[in-house]
């Protein structure tokens, strides 16, 4: 399965000079099921630097390099733990702000064909996270992300992480991010429909998708 076509923009290689950050990515990338990907609440996914020590020796991959995990943006000094949901970020010309944690998918995996590495992503909360674009501009790599506004500090991308894949009971804590002006649509409705029915709905295939065997008939 690992080695079926697939169509994907997850492959990333470095830029050199400015490149403009519009609305809804970057100019010379793209997303190739804008379904699930892209769109203004996802239009920069970044990554963070302190993670590449720990996936190169779990992963036994010692020339795993930046950008490996389909970012944009591979940014030191910030991680899960200290960015925040709505979190505004001056950064080169342009402004952008914190819309969601990023929910991994199949091809993560496919991308390294290391069969769990999406669930391992999800499970460890090194997730990464997307940004909106408030004002477009040139970016270029070296740029500085300058915080502006950090209107919730209680909602860390690692606690928004937490709650979603292993704090389903607490209904409470879901509703009130999902009350958060600055969150994603998605994760809003997501939340609010667990919310509603009292238990999480699970959307776990993303992980896996295509990458399984077919099943053979008996």
């Amino acid at each position: 399965p690992m080695d079926r076509l697939w169509r994907s923009g997850i492959v990333k290689s470095a830029t050199n000079g400015p490149v403009w950050l519009g609305c809804t990515n970057l100019a010379g990338d793209g997303q190739a099921d804008l379904e699930y990907h892209g769109g203004p609440n996802k239009a920069v996914l970044a990554y963070s630097a302190e993670h590449y020590s720990v996936w190169r020796d779990e992963l036994e991959l010692a020339d795993l390099p930046y950008g490996a995990f389909g970012e944009n943006f591979t940014v030191a000094g910030l991680t899960e733990q200290n960015v925040c949901i709505g979190d505004t970020f001056s950064v080169g010309a342009a402004q952008v702000q914190v819309s969601q944690p990023r929910k991994p998918c199949w091809k993560l995996a496919r991308r390294w064909k290391i069969h769990n590495l999406t669930v391992r992503v999800q499970e460890s909360g090194r997730t990464g996270w997307y940004f909106r674009v408030l004002s477009e501009g040139q970016v270029r790599a070296g740029d500085t992300l300058i915080l502006v506004q950090r209107p919730c500090p209680q909602w860390t991308v690692a606690r928004a992480n937490t709650l979603m894949h292993h704090r389903a009971e607490d209904l409470e804590a879901a509703a009130e991010l999902a009350a958060c002006p600055y969150l994603s649509d998605s994760w809003k409705k997501t939340l609010s429909a667990r919310v509603a029915k009292g238990i999480a709905v699970d959307d776990n295939l993303r992980l896996i998708g295509p990458n399984e065997p077919e099943s053979q008939p008996r």
